[in-house]
């Protein structure tokens, strides 16, 4: 894997709002879980793509999902990944992680805890120190990240607060983790 590229210019573009639905439906997902789970990935497929190349697929689906993709070629369908590489930390997992061209996105779930900017100031150079004084600030944020991105360069973020775990709060936009958006999108590159 190396770093980004840009979008073929004939790859497909999902209207807006597929790659949104589908972030937030796998957050959703994750979320039934509870808190305090492991970095989770998942491909990102067009439903109808992959009812045409497999159709015996529509058993297996729920019902809904088949008539979303018989009425919209653009609707995504989300395939949790089992068995993922081995690796210290979310950057190196998704450095091993490429996907074949019949995967059109791709998405990743992660927990993390957050800190006003100003906190962060008095944050220990020491990463085990800092570990501990993050985990006790009074001030800290569980929060879990949900992250997909298309192969068009659509992307789409989905955060949800543990201090407002309710499926009506949880925050949405393109951009509101681009580090983690590049990361995603470059497990896309051909």
């Amino acid at each position: 894997m190396a770093g980004m590229s840009s979008p073929s210019s004939d790859a497909p573009v999902a209207p807006p709002g597929r790659l949104a639905q589908a972030v937030h439906e796998i957050e959703r997902h994750v979320a039934a879980a509870g808190w305090d789970g492991p970095v989770r990935v998942f491909a990102l497929v067009r439903t109808a793509r992959a009812l045409g190349d497999d159709p015996g697929l529509a058993d297996r689906l729920p019902a809904d999902v088949v008539a979303a993709a018989r009425a919209d070629a653009d609707h995504l369908t989300s395939v949790e990944q089992e068995g993922l590489p081995q690796a210290a930390g979310l950057e190196e997992l998704l450095g091993r992680i490429s996907w074949p061209p019949t995967v059109d996105g791709a998405a990743v779930v992660v927990e993390r805890v957050v800190l006003p900017s100003a906190a962060e100031a008095a944050m220990p150079a020491d990463p085990q120190a800092a570990l501990d004084w993050l985990m006790a600030h009074p001030d800290r944020q569980d929060v879990r990240i949900a992250v997909g991105a298309l192969r068009s360069g659509e992307a789409w973020c989905a955060v949800r607060a543990r201090a407002n775990d309710d499926d009506a709060a949880v925050a949405g936009a393109p951009d509101l983790v681009p580090g983690l958006v590049a990361a995603v999108a470059a497990t896309l590159e051909d």
